[in-house]
């Protein structure tokens, strides 16, 4: 039977997670000073005047580099709940795992071989 009372807590937190974020947007709209001028619509670095156009092109290849870290490092999650309860599940997990991992070591080396991992 589907009781509710049982998701009391993680309505709660829920609440109180949503809440508080927008409570601290709230309060510092109200409180934070105004001040326009040409020195706070400057852009500022290291106190140095900026030189130049604020359009520079990167190398995809930083974007490549972080987006392969960040898919692997994502996956990389999943992989913990399979290591804690690796006892309970039985074979048929450990074997899911296993290939989980083989495609990850499969799509590392296609990254490697078509050279996104190289920095420079």
């Amino acid at each position: 039977m589907f009781l509710l009372y049982e998701y009391d807590i993680f309505w709660a937190f829920l609440i109180i997670s949503s809440v508080i974020p927008i409570l601290a947007f709230l309060v510092s709209g109200v409180l934070a000073p105004i001040r326009k001028g040409p020195e706070k619509l400057s852009s500022y670095e290291s106190g140095i005047e900026p030189m130049g156009d604020a359009w520079l092109q990167f190398r995809i290849r930083y974007y490549l580099f972080a987006l392969v870290f960040v898919v692997f490092d994502v996956e990389t999650v999943f992989l913990y709940p399979w290591a804690m309860s690796f006892d309970v599940l039985g074979v048929s997990v450990f074997i899911e795992a296993l290939i989980f991992v083989l495609i990850l070591i499969v799509g590392s080396v296609y990254a490697w071989r078509k050279g996104a991992l190289e920095w420079s």
